[in-house]
């Protein structure tokens, strides 16, 4: 069974996009990060999930997505600089597809939600990304 859990189950409330800083760790290593950042933060982590098409188990903590996976499941992924949780993706890939943004990973579904993966026009690489409950509610 994958894991999913989140303390809250839907982004569409939010007023202002969740500024997330990637952390890329080895197997076996995403509790130890995930202590650290709660202690670092003083904050209790949010949420954990799994990405098992990705080959990827993650969890967020504060201002911290904490990734973990082998070197080669981490590969495609480290070249995003960040992570935006949004309210609703569709209006961010609009704006970027007018901006002139190269959508790197289509918008598509994801254990969360729904998300995509633009490089701004000036080299940056951001996942944008809505979560949405799941049938069962988590």
């Amino acid at each position: 069974m994958t894991r999913l859990w989140r303390k809250q189950t839907d982004s569409s409330t939010l007023t202002e996009p969740r500024v997330l800083i990637r952390v890329f760790v080895p197997q076996g290593r995403l509790e130890a990060s995930v202590e650290f950042y709660q202690r670092l933060q003083h904050v209790e982590a949010d949420a954990r999930f799994d990405f098992p098409e990705a080959g990827l188990c993650l969890a967020t903590v504060g201002a911290f997505l904490v990734i973990e996976g082998d070197a080669e499941a981490l590969a495609p992924f480290r070249s995003t600089t960040g992570t935006l949780l949004v309210d609703d993706v569709v209006p961010y890939h609009d704006r970027l597809v007018a901006e002139g943004a190269e959508i790197i990973f289509p918008l598509q579904q994801v254990p969360t939600g729904a998300g995509f993966n633009a490089r701004h026009p000036d080299g940056t690489v951001v996942e944008y990304v809505h979560h949405r409950p799941t049938s069962e509610g988590r």
